[in-house]
């Protein structure tokens, strides 16, 4: 599959983006993998753990595993609050942006300046569910002016593919949300 094949979501994510400074290019990708700090190694390595658990889990039957099931969610939502002040800590308020839209191929956000096409950037994603962070690189793909302010779409360059799977997920769960909210404004 093509990164251009994901879909996007209409969705306020937190974000990092930092600018490459003079000299600074886009590691390859031995040197990214290398690169990528220990809180989002740690994030990414949870967020597998938590989707290939989470479907064992829902499949303990009420009379079998009820408090099982009880306890081990619990355990799971003490260990997300601990991962996410752990990743708060990576989060820079003076890089701090939101996402407009984003998928497992792109995002954009909206900025006070204009970026240039072709721009390098390093991004750090910061996800509520699933609870995760992400920290990859992007290039800038368009900028335009949007009522005195700049709509910025960056595609992703380096991106692990695990991350690249929880960013569908986020994307899923984001589209299921909205769908539901739809269908109760519906109902009413």
């Amino acid at each position: 599959m093509s990164q251009d094949e994901y879909f996007s979501v209409h969705a306020h994510l937190k974000i990092n983006v930092e600018e490459l400074g003079d000299g600074e290019h886009v590691p390859s990708d031995v040197a990214f993998g290398r690169e990528i700090p220990i809180a989002f190694r740690i994030a990414s390595d949870c967020s597998d753990i938590d989707g290939s658990v989470e479907k064992e889990i829902h499949t303990l039957h009420h009379d079998q595993g009820h408090a099982l099931s009880k306890f081990l969610t619990a355990q799971n939502e003490k260990i997300n609050l601990l991962l996410g002040f752990m990743l708060s800590q990576q989060d820079d308020p003076n890089l701090r942006f939101q996402t407009e839209t984003f998928g497992a191929s792109s995002l954009t956000f909206i900025a006070k300046k204009a970026f240039q096409k072709g721009q390098h950037l390093r991004l750090k994603l910061f996800l509520e569910n699933p609870p995760s962070a992400i920290y990859c690189y992007g290039t800038v793909y368009g900028c335009k002016e949007k009522n005195g302010k700049f709509a910025v779409g960056i595609k992703y360059t380096r991106l692990q593919e695990e991350d690249r799977d929880v960013l569908i997920r986020a994307a899923l769960h984001q589209q299921q949300k909205l769908l539901r909210q739809r269908a109760l404004e519906r109902d009413n």
